[in-house]
């Protein structure tokens, strides 16, 4: 087979390309490979005409994902080619679809890139790959998955100068903040922050550790990967290969006279009862937990095996997060929904009646309307949502004896929770986000029920007749009256 030939076949394929016809294609190999050097600037590489279009082609996808502030990449082989999306404010577009023949280079550079071994195409790999980029170093973490077309390629972009830590930054909620900044200043104990992945929960923690930040407190963290970078703090990198894992890492901090500590994830057994020890002993402890909100953590802890009574005995606090896209403030909407919408989310056309509502300004890119700032996507950016379950007394007892989840979150609410589903709506009447993005990242059945309860304890007696109410009572009894 010709080199030549094929390069030219290449060449022409990606002239095609709208999004990379620009590239500089010459007659280079396109096996050629350059030193890799972590120091490397990507648009200087990228315009480097001794470069092979493989090379050029992958520099030019990182860039545009940069300069486009995507989350992730994602390198899809397809049938009919290769698929490129972009992760963007939580949600993924496509960019471009490349010539499948293109898929096996496209591959191999990356897991070059990220010191991978090119010849295992049979198993999951995992990496990592640094370059700079405009002044700032980047890092992307990359992960590979044998598919039936080939291999997918998926690279999680981590710029940690990029995000601005702090609670004040974070939290648009003032008693929010003022709980959480509270929970975080405790000398001792365990705070958990829970939530599906990419939902900001390392930024949460960071920012209560820039705040903890002091020359008189020794902060030490272990994570899988370190994200950000604080001065002050030790940070130490999870190496399974090497035994270096949470619970290891953990064990060594004990013996480093600390004061707080971060372990990233809490995934099995070991793990948190290190972790719960640590906190026993006179630490504060953060570190993070999957599960879907925060009443749900006690029930995976107790499937991890954690006993009850260590969890009561040692917890501060569980705050459950998620992010929802941000309305674009120069070109959003102003209606006003209709009842019907209004109660798929538990509200009262009639209370919200003064409250202003906005939607997405939707335009295709490049089209006349197109909005500059937000390229025509409605939504530019994203913001936390969150609900803080802070231990008292009564979910402390409930906790020990092994309270079901229900009734875990029934004395939460009594406690004056506010749920995630009641902190998005409250972020829709300031303007900031819509029905839709609250709908498509919050609303479940479990939610809107914990929220009408919530709006429901706020009032004891009917607003209609006067009527004394029952905590557990939705509406009036007596005149049917709905409890707000």
């Amino acid at each position: 087979m010709n080199p030549d030939s094929d390069t030219q076949a290449m060449a022409g394929s990606l002239g095609r390309s709208s999004l990379f016809g620009d590239l500089d294609l010459g007659q280079n190999s396109i096996g050629q490979q350059e030193p890799l050097n972590a120091g490397e600037d990507l648009e200087a590489s990228s315009h480097n005409s001794a470069l092979s279009p493989v090379l050029s082609l992958v520099d030019r996808i990182l860039i545009e994902a940069l300069s486009h502030s995507a989350s992730d990449i994602h390198i899809e082989p397809q049938e009919d080619g290769l698929l490129i999306r972009f992760r963007q404010d939580g949600v993924l577009r496509n960019v471009e679809k490349l010539p499948r023949t293109l898929t096996p280079a496209i591959t191999s550079r990356f897991k070059i890139m990220a010191d991978l071994d090119i010849a295992e195409r049979r198993l999951p790999q995992d990496g990592r790959i640094r370059r700079k980029f405009r002044g700032r170093t980047m890092d992307f973490r990359v992960s590979t998955l044998p598919s039936r077309h080939g291999e997918k390629v998926v690279l999680r972009l981590l710029d940690s100068g990029a995000t601005q830590l702090g609670l004040d930054l974070l939290i648009t909620d003032p008693g929010a903040r003022a709980l959480l900044r509270d929970l975080g200043s405790k000398p001792f104990g365990m705070i958990l922050v829970t939530g599906p992945t990419g939902s900001g929960k390392s930024t949460t923690l960071y920012a209560l550790l820039s705040e903890r930040n002091d020359p008189g407190i020794n902060i030490s963290t272990v994570e899988d990967p370190i994200e950000y970078t604080l001065r002050g703090i030790t940070q130490t990198q999870v190496n399974r290969e090497k035994g270096l894992d949470f619970s290891t890492a953990l064990r060594a901090f004990m013996r480093q006279d600390p004061d707080v500590l971060l372990v990233g994830e809490t995934r099995d057994l070991e793990t948190a009862r290190t972790a719960i020890e640590a906190a026993l002993t006179g630490h504060l402890l953060l570190t993070t937990l999957h599960c879907n909100d925060a009443a749900s953590a006690f029930a995976r802890l107790d499937e991890m095996g954690v006993e009850p009574f260590m969890v009561s005995a040692s917890l501060l606090g569980v705050i459950s997060q998620r992010l929802v896209r941000s309305l674009c403030d120069r070109c959003r909407t102003p209606y006003h929904p209709d009842s019907e919408e209004l109660a798929r989310f538990g509200l009262v056309a009639s209370d919200e009646s003064d409250i202003t509502f906005f939607r997405a300004t939707i335009v295709p890119a490049g089209t006349e309307g197109c909005c500059e700032h937000c390229q025509g996507r409605g939504y530019a950016g994203r913001v936390g949502v969150y609900e803080i379950l802070r231990m008292n007394e009564s979910l402390s007892s409930a906790v020990a004896k092994r309270a079901s989840t229900e009734e875990l979150r029934r004395l939460a609410l009594e406690g004056g929770m506010k749920t995630l589903l009641g902190y998005g709506l409250d972020l829709v009447r300031q303007g900031m986000t819509t029905l839709e993005e609250v709908e498509r990242m919050l609303l479940t059945d479990t939610g809107l029920e914990s929220e009408r309860r919530a709006r429901a304890l706020s009032t004891l007696s009917c607003s209609s007749c006067g009527a004394g109410l029952q905590d557990e009572w939705l509406e009036c009894p007596y005149c049917l009256e709905v409890r707000r």
